[in-house]
Parts: C-alpha cells; structure tokens; sequence
C-alpha cells in the first residue's frame, strides 16, 4: 500500500471547473463525416493510456487496443464492415430498430472507416493465459464499459472527434487485427477531426430529471 496522492479542491473551484466541463462535454457529438487530415500517433497513444489508466475488476484491465491508420487495413476493415450491416439493414434488424436509428440518418455504407486518419479497435478480454495458467477477468464488462468512456472522454478534451462504432457480429475485427480467440471485439472507434462540412442530427438529449433520483421517491 502506498499513500493515496489525492489533491482536495475549494468547493468554489470545484464547481466553477463542472459547469466548466459539463459546457464542453455537452459540445461532444458523434461524429461520421471526417477530415482525412493527420493526427499525431502520440496523441492517440496518450488518449489509450488516459483510458488504460481506468479501474477494472482486481486491476486486470480486461482490453486490448488496436491502433489502426494503415490505408490497406481501414479498407479492409470497411468493406467487412459494410457487408454485416446490409445484412442488419436489409434482413436482421427489426423494423422498430430501422425506426430508431431513423433520426440519425445511418445506413450500411460506412465511408468514415477509410477517411478517419485513425480507427481504435477495442476488444474485451473475459479469459486470458497468463504464465501459462488459464485466469478469469472479474467484472470485465463493466471495466470494459467505464474504460470506453474514459477514452471518449479524453479524446474530446484532447480536441478530436470520434465515434462508437458497433457493426454487429463483430467478429471480422479479430481476424483482420490477428488477434487471438479469447479477445471479443466490442467497439470500433474511428479517431480524428471533423469535415468542414460536418452535420450532426438536431435531436435533444434526455433530461437529466429522467435519469437522476435522489435517495427515494
């Protein structure tokens, strides 16, 4: 055990910094029209490590992250990507889901997986082999889930935009990235800035009264 290194804010300051970043997180978008422009590898080496830096079930960080700018793999990744979703689209989704995601204005063509200067494969680890000994991960969806928000987090304070991607089966993903059979694919997240001409749905969020409760009713 070591000291917990924790630095004690006034209230004053606390909240100024809140409604500080509750003002620019509520500017984070989904985005699907990217800038092919570049984007540093550091600075997204630095957006995984702020979100390795997330706390897991027993500290075993139960991901991996592929980093992908490699023309030749995006192009890949797209087309793969495309056929599950005009599968989804034209056969597998249910007509209350096509009625959902109508607002948004999605399709099964995915252009943004090749323009994005990066695309972030994240997988989910459930079991892995460490010194030759088969470990459960405990809590690995929910470790999963906060880690991923971490880095949509940092990515956005970082000045870049993203998407969560989730073609469904996924699966294509780990043979593309050769990755071994116990990692799932569970996010997709092109990396990058946005088009000029960038849109995004005028659609409202819920709010907040909807979703927070204090002690009981």
């Amino acid at each position: 055990m070591i000291p917990y290194a924790f630095t004690r804010r006034e209230t004053g300051w606390s909240l100024e910094r809140a409604r500080a970043l509750l003002g620019e997180m509520r500017g984070r978008r989904s985005c699907r029209a990217f800038s092919p422009e570049p984007v540093p590898r550091e600075l997204i080496e630095l957006a995984v490590e702020i979100a390795h830096t997330a706390p897991s079930g027993a500290n075993r960080k139960p991901w991996r992250f592929v980093a992908i700018d490699d023309p030749a793999i995006k192009r890949e990744i797209r087309l793969a990507a495309e056929a599950e979703e005009r599968e989804n689209y034209e056969r597998r989704f249910p007509g209350e889901w096509t009625e959902a995601l109508e607002p948004l204005g999605t399709g099964p063509e995915k252009p943004f997986l090749e323009i994005a200067p990066w695309l972030v494969v994240m997988l989910r680890v459930d079991v892995e082999v460490v010194a030759g000994r088969t470990r459960k991960n405990y809590y690995p969806m929910e470790s999963f889930g906060i880690m991923s928000g971490f880095f949509l987090m940092a990515c956005h304070q970082l000045g870049l935009a993203t998407l969560t991607h989730t073609p469904s089966p996924m699966n294509f993903l780990r043979g593309i990235c050769r990755r071994p059979a116990n990692e799932k694919p569970t996010l997709l997240i092109p990396v990058g800035y946005p088009a000029a001409d960038c849109v995004v749905p005028d659609i409202p969020k819920k709010p907040l009264y909807e979703a927070l409760q204090w002690n009981r009713p």
